[in-house]
């Protein structure tokens, strides 16, 4: 069994591809990536209105009736996105005049003014291929943004805002919620994203029941379907309450199934419909006639070996 598994792994190695990384996205989708970048600026992106765990967008969070548990646990994670994907990226850089005078002139201004010269270089943007050049600014409305932007660009293709939004909060670098969550903003903001297309095509959309871990034709966690099922049906599929509708609902069944040797009817099933037995009909062939099946209430006859008669092995065999 060692040489099989060693020789199988060997053979057709790992179903998992390889990660994607801010630099690829960068390359392939540079008004792309500049745009969702602009989107963290301007608030707008899915992070910067979720609410919590990642920050406290008033109205974001998701309720079950009048309960809203998303709230119960607050903000666990914090992500600013303005200051998480961009101005601190950013400050790791060697200083330059424009890009120090662009970082000090957004943070001096108001959030008002932040937000206005965010929109106004999103608007430029999205008349743009995602895979253009960034275009050249001819106003003065979208204010340090483009150039804070641009040096972020020039910093996704070389991968160094890869390493920067990894937290560093220990040895091993595990946690890529951040540039996760920025790849994602991206899928919600452009339907021909980069991201997009990648999870379109391995079939890992919510609408494709993309919850099952795995890429490709590989079958992944089949328990799973339980829980992305009620993502496709209605009220969940169109509910902006969807994430909360639906753990609600795998935890009352969760719930229903630990309680099945107690709900009476449910438990009497296996002796109303005796599948077990045709499951294990040598067992039960081989059985004394007397023997009786334990769903019916009587104790059923020990298996081959097992709690043999006093003596039953001799003075040898003891």
């Amino acid at each position: 069994m060692l040489l099989l598994a060693v020789g199988l792994s060997v053979l057709f190695s790992s179903p998992d591809k390889p990660a994607v990384t801010l630099r690829q996205w960068a390359d392939a989708q540079p008004t792309g990536f500049v745009a969702t970048a602009a989107s963290e600026l301007e608030g707008t992106s899915t992070t910067a209105t979720y609410g919590q765990p990642f920050n406290t967008t008033p109205g974001a969070a998701q309720k079950l009736g009048p309960i809203s548990i998303q709230k119960w646990f607050g903000v666990v994670y914090p992500i600013d996105p303005a200051r998480s994907f961009v101005l601190d990226p950013l400050s790791t850089l060697p200083s330059t005049p424009a890009l120090r005078t662009a970082i000090h002139r957004y943070e001096a201004a108001g959030p008002a003014q932040q937000h206005a010269w965010a929109a106004a270089y999103a608007k430029l943007l999205a008349s743009r291929s995602l895979s253009a050049g960034l275009p050249p600014v001819t106003t003065s409305a979208e204010g340090p943004v483009p150039t804070l932007l641009s040096s972020l660009l020039g910093m996704a293709r070389s991968g160094g805002l890869d390493s920067a939004l990894v937290a560093h909060s220990s040895f091993y670098n595990d946690d890529y919620t951040k540039p996760l969550m920025f790849l994602g903003d991206s899928a919600t903001a452009q339907d021909n994203s980069y991201w997009n297309k990648i999870v379109t095509a391995e079939h890992l959309q919510g609408s494709q029941w993309g919850v099952m871990n795995e890429t490709g034709s590989w079958p992944g966690q089949p328990w799973l379907w339980l829980y992305s099922m009620w993502y496709q049906v209605p009220p969940m599929s169109t509910s902006g309450n969807a994430d909360i509708l639906v753990i609600a609902i795998v935890a009352v069944l969760s719930v229903a199934l630990l309680l099945v040797p107690f709900i009476p009817g449910l438990r009497s099933i296996p002796r109303w419909i005796p599948l077990h037995r045709a499951i294990w009909r040598r067992y039960y062939n081989e059985a004394p006639v007397a023997a009786t099946d334990p769903a019916a209430g009587t104790a059923a006859p020990p298996a081959p070996g097992k709690d043999l008669p006093a003596g039953a092995l001799g003075t040898e065999g003891a």
